[in-house]
């Protein structure tokens, strides 16, 4: 009988354990697809995986050259883990100094260098109230109502990052949140499933764009 009981416990385990191995390959090549509906809005775009087993992509778009990346976040403390979508143009701007404006700041971005920036700039008038603003340069960094025209035009409650630097500019996006319910009872933070959206990311590229054109216009 023992024996039985035994043979039935590991028949049970190994059920569960390629069980589980399937579900971790499943989720894996969703991972793997998340750049894949928006691949056609670039030139010749290349894609590389990240040790995340989310996709890295960089191509052109209008003569401009982009690099897509999405970093999961799970140690937000009493928030629900979140997907960052990272859009950066990649290319020198006319921009003399780095300034980063960072909202609802918790110290714990693992996509940002916003904490090695030396310089914390008093939050002009106009700009949200949970957002902090640091640069390399405060005397060389843009116009405040230049970067508060752009910051106009994106949603305050998905825009997570802006950075405006010499050596590109950068959006950092909430795409995605984990299941409240699943989360909460389970602590699944899975995210990932469902692709990037061409209509979510191509505002996004127009702004880049459009930032990196006032810019110019600066003397």
């Amino acid at each position: 009988m023992t024996f039985l009981i035994w043979a039935l416990v590991i028949t049970m385990g190994c059920g569960i354990a390629l069980r589980l191995r399937g579900q971790s390959a499943k989720r894996l090549a969703l991972r793997g697809q998340y750049f894949a509906e928006v691949a056609a809005l670039f030139e010749a775009p290349i894609t590389a995986l990240a040790p995340t087993g989310f996709p890295r992509l960089s191509g052109r778009h209008q003569g401009a050259l982009f690099d897509l990346q999405v970093v999961p976040d799970t140690l937000t403390y009493r928030k629900l883990p979140a997907l960052w979508l990272l859009v950066t143009l990649a290319e020198p701007t006319p921009a003399r100094a780095t300034l980063d404006v960072m909202l609802r700041p918790r110290g714990v971005e693992p996509f940002s260098n916003f904490r090695d920036l030396p310089h914390q700039i008093a939050t002009p008038a106009g700009f949200p109230e949970d957002c902090a603003i640091r640069s390399d340069a405060p005397g060389d960094a843009p116009p405040a109502s230049l970067v508060l025209d752009h910051l106009g035009r994106l949603s305050p409650d998905l825009l997570k990052e802006m950075v405006i630097a010499p050596k590109g500019l950068r959006l950092v996006w909430l795409a995605e949140e984990a299941d409240r319910t699943r989360y909460l009872a389970f602590r699944d933070a899975e995210m990932g499933r469902t692709p990037l959206s061409p209509a979510l990311l191509q505002p996004l590229l127009t702004a880049l764009l459009a930032l990196r054109n006032d810019l110019k216009e600066l003397p």
